[in-house]
């Protein structure tokens, strides 16, 4: 590595979770009266490979996104929001443990686990008497590492560790905390269980069975990804039991497939919604949407099918806009103002201190994000001079972004490039500005 590596700070978790007595009345008037008092729920939602323009919120005109739209009318759309990195793993410890990729332990795709020392959001939360539960994909440790969940804050796990693993919609096994858990209905009759599906019921029921607390809630789905063993396979690795409602669409069966997966997604997450309307606690959990990285061209499906990069450069694997720059929403009825559009810029690394500050703790000091909770309200700037990435794939990349700026170095084999573009712009290169941003989070 040429960056070198921070050592971070590390709480020990010792809070505990009160619990109110329910009375006789229904659950759902209980567990209005008692949001009132305790502290904010948090939800993160985060999709697979959705890219930025795969919303009909986000301009998409062909994939019906009805609940995600909803959910924007209600809540807040950024416009800049970004990943934090362009690949699954290191995008997802930069949203655990607050550090860009400069700094992170975990840079790439290969199978490093969290260390002990590594403090996420869920051993802060959990610090604050919430209920940590994740469901879903994970990335950050194999089995008996450090890296598991259980081991990094959460009080509940349940499904993907590996995320080749993941990539299999339909698999023989999952794990729940500790314990790995086989789908005999796959095992009898491949096809059968579908792991979104069960994901969402998970997830509706650590909700239903966590209302009476502040909880965290990380739902990490794996859809629009794609089976890309299949997809080399048979030409369509984009699984889902049904490709309504587009069946009759005169599309190629894998875009068929992948609109049906991001329509999936819409109506789960908007059952998620109407589940906590129903136990009464909608105006006290602070609900965020968002992708891991950009979309990708594979198993039969291409990003270019649908525009879902919408107006940005690039892909799934680029430090341009396309791969990094990605759909963010916010929904917490009474403190995010419906229909509001914030063009603040941030990044995965950030979500810690925001959770954080939400539940009225602070995060590790030595993390980079900083708390996003006055954009939230309204704000329309952060304090911090910049945004940095790099990216260790097909040579080594990095990019900056400060302001309206946009600075990207590229090494491939011999050769170095640096492009410096301003925002906005989709493919300008101004050769005149070929600096190396050596002042950044690690840059040389």
């Amino acid at each position: 590595m040429p960056i070198t590596r921070r050592d971070f700070l590390r709480n020990v978790a010792v809070g505990t979770a009160s619990a109110a007595a329910l009375s006789c009345a229904p659950r759902r008037t209980d567990m209005r009266d008692n949001s009132k008092t305790k502290k904010p729920n948090i939800i993160f939602i985060l999709a697979d490979d959705l890219g930025y323009g795969d919303l009909g919120c986000y301009g998409q005109t062909r994939i019906k996104t009805p609940r995600l739209d909803q959910f924007a009318e209600e809540g807040m759309r950024f416009t800049d929001a970004y990943a934090g990195s362009t690949v699954c793993a290191p995008s997802r410890c930069c949203l655990m443990t607050g550090m860009h990729t400069g700094h992170a332990w975990v840079r790439g795709n290969a199978r490093i686990p969290l260390r002990p020392k590594d403090q996420t959001v869920a051993e802060t939360l959990k610090e604050q008497g919430y209920r940590t539960g994740i469901v879903g994909k994970w990335g950050l440790g194999e089995p008996d590492t450090t890296g598991i969940p259980n081991r990094q804050g959460f009080d509940y796990w349940f499904g993907y560790l590996n995320q080749r693993h993941a990539h299999d919609y339909y698999p023989d096994y999952l794990w729940r905390n500790e314990e790995r858990v086989t789908l005999e209905g796959n095992l009898e009759k491949p096809g059968t269980q579908y792991t979104h599906d069960m994901f969402t019921e998970e997830a509706l029921q650590f909700v239903e069975e966590s209302a009476d607390q502040p909880f965290f809630l990380y739902l990490a789905y794996t859809i629009p990804h794609a089976h890309n063993e299949l997809g080399r396979k048979t030409g369509n690795g984009m699984e889902v039991p049904s490709d309504e409602p587009y069946t009759d669409e005169k599309w190629p069966q894998a875009e068929k497939n992948t609109a049906a997966m991001i329509t999936r997604m819409d109506r789960d997450v908007g059952r998620l919604i109407d589940k906590l309307q129903d136990l009464g606690i909608d105006e006290n959990t602070c609900v965020i949407f968002t992708s891991d990285n950009g979309p990708h061209s594979e198993g039969g499906h291409r990003a270019d099918y649908f525009e879902s990069s919408g107006p940005l450069r690039g892909m799934k694997r680029d430090l341009y806009e396309g791969g990094i720059r990605v759909p963010t929403l916010a929904r917490w009825p009474g403190v995010v103002a419906p229909g509001s559009v914030n063009a603040v810029p941030w990044a995965f690394w950030d979500f810690p201190a925001t959770a954080a500050e939400i539940a009225g703790a602070s995060f590790n000091p030595e993390a980079d994000g900083v708390s996003i909770l006055p954009a939230l309200k309204g704000a329309d700037a952060l304090d911090r001079e910049y945004l940095y990435w790099e990216f260790y794939e097909r040579g080594f990349s990095q990019a900056v972004r400060m302001g309206k700026w946009k600075a990207v170095k590229q090494k491939k084999g011999g050769e170095r490039r640096t492009e410096l573009i301003r925002h906005g712009d989709r493919h300008r290169r101004d050769k005149r500005h070929r600096r190396r941003p050596s002042r950044y989070g690690g840059a040389d």
